[in-house]
């Protein structure tokens, strides 16, 4: 499982530091996406596989259904981590979760989210005043 909040840079190359405590669940071959709210997803390869096979029930007579599995696929590359703990993320994903400089690795149980500082406080921020809603609502999901 993952959790936890870590601060770290990106390169210039687009490269940036998984946290040591992911990376051996990570595995050594995963896949990164463009996630919700304008950060990346990153699947250890089993749980993109599990992932896959929901999707791909998803009716594709339905527009939502194509919109969203377009948007998720279309974005997924194939990673690996380099002997400095580092992987490279391509310039279109950096891009759509304007990582430039300074960026927030978060654990969220199955997958790892990677956002830019700035997005990811803002996110933070709204969310904290909300909370006690949000925690509210999903009562109704038997947690």
């Amino acid at each position: 499982m993952f959790m936890g909040e870590f601060q770290h840079n990106i390169d210039t190359k687009g490269r940036i530091i998984v946290p040591s405590k992911f990376r051996e669940e990570l595995g050594s071959s995963f896949v990164v996406t463009r996630g919700l709210d304008q950060c990346l997803f990153c699947y250890p390869m089993e749980e993109w596989k599990i992932l896959e096979q929901k999707l791909k029930k998803l009716p594709l007579t339905k527009k939502d259904a194509r919109a969203f599995t377009r948007f998720f696929f279309s974005g997924a590359v194939e990673c690996e981590i380099d002997k400095q703990g580092r992987i490279n993320i391509p310039a279109p994903l950096r891009n759509y979760a304007v990582l430039d400089r300074e960026c927030v690795v978060i654990g969220v149980s199955n997958r790892i989210e990677f956002w830019a500082k700035g997005v990811w406080e803002d996110y933070f921020a709204q969310s904290e005043e909300s909370f006690a809603d949000i925690a509210e609502n999903l009562m109704d999901f038997d947690i």
